[in-house]
């Protein structure tokens, strides 16, 4: 052990210089026909469909959630279960649509958690039967 460090980065963490001839310095140098803005422009519109998706799949998740909860505490509310049961089923499902209202205004990672916690809820309520 010589008690040096060592200096040089592992070859995955190194940043390698730029080249010059990779991509278009001016507009004169890209191909014509071509808007200059067409890579950011393809990256929005990737981006915007993307986040779309996500709404939407929050949305969907959270709106079958709350029926799906909503139908188990009128089940159980008509059966002999304990009243604890139908109120947590209810409250886990009006989680849920909390879920739907956050994934709607593109809040998609609260979204997901309050799905997660309603789902929770009423597996927790289960568990009271």
């Amino acid at each position: 052990m010589s008690g040096r460090p060592d200096s040089d980065l592992p070859p995955d963490t190194q940043t390698s210089p730029e080249r010059e001839g990779d991509a278009p310095e001016t507009v004169e140098d890209a191909p014509e026909g071509l808007p200059e803005d067409l890579p950011e422009a393809e990256d929005e519109d990737l981006l915007a469909e993307q986040a779309r998706r996500a709404r939407w799949a929050a949305v969907g998740t959270g709106a079958v959630l709350a029926l799906a909860g909503t139908a188990a505490a009128l089940l159980r509310a008509s059966g002999t279960a304990p009243a604890l049961v139908p109120v947590a089923y209810a409250c886990g499902a009006a989680v849920c649509a909390l879920a739907s209202v956050l994934g709607a205004r593109g809040r998609t990672r609260r979204s997901l958690w309050a799905a997660v916690a309603g789902v929770m809820i009423m597996a927790l309520g289960d568990q009271f039967d």
